[in-house]
């Protein structure tokens, strides 16, 4: 796991789950940034050189970590695979579905580190509402 002063990153190992066929390893990379503070993203590589990107709530893995969680393309919840504590990460989208499993014990690692970076509660310290604000209205313009 690598940690600079405004991000926190981890590469881990996911399973992913094939009702038709064996499972399969998926190397994934999660990253967190402090210029991000609500934000977990996931990259999954998928073979050769494409790489696939999810972005969802910090607090939606946190909580996924002790109880289902998340009714829209985003589900998380605790689980055990192949006897050993997982979170199960479910996605979807236009293109398909997707179930994840993740060891426990890394994507706690990977929290911690995210919550020192910035602790529960201070994330909007982290945000320029004003540059923010400015963006959306320069979009809005366009």
């Amino acid at each position: 796991m690598s940690t600079r002063p405004d991000m926190v990153s981890t590469e881990i190992e996911l399973k992913l789950v094939v009702s038709d066929g064996p499972d399969r390893p998926v190397h994934a990379d999660l990253s967190y940034s402090h210029t991000d503070p609500y934000a977990v993203r996931v990259a999954f590589h998928t073979g050769g050189s494409e790489v696939v990107e999810w972005t969802f709530a910090r607090s939606l893995l946190t909580d996924g970590v002790t109880h289902p969680v998340g009714d829209g393309d985003v589900q998380v919840w605790p689980a055990n695979g192949s006897g050993q504590p997982v979170v199960c990460l479910s996605l979807s989208s236009p293109s398909g579905r997707a179930l994840f499993e993740a060891p426990l014990t890394r994507v706690v690692e990977f929290l911690t580190k995210t919550y020192t970076l910035v602790p529960t509660g201070s994330e909007s310290d982290f945000v320029d509402v004003e540059s923010e604000l400015a963006s959306l209205l320069r979009d809005e313009a366009s």
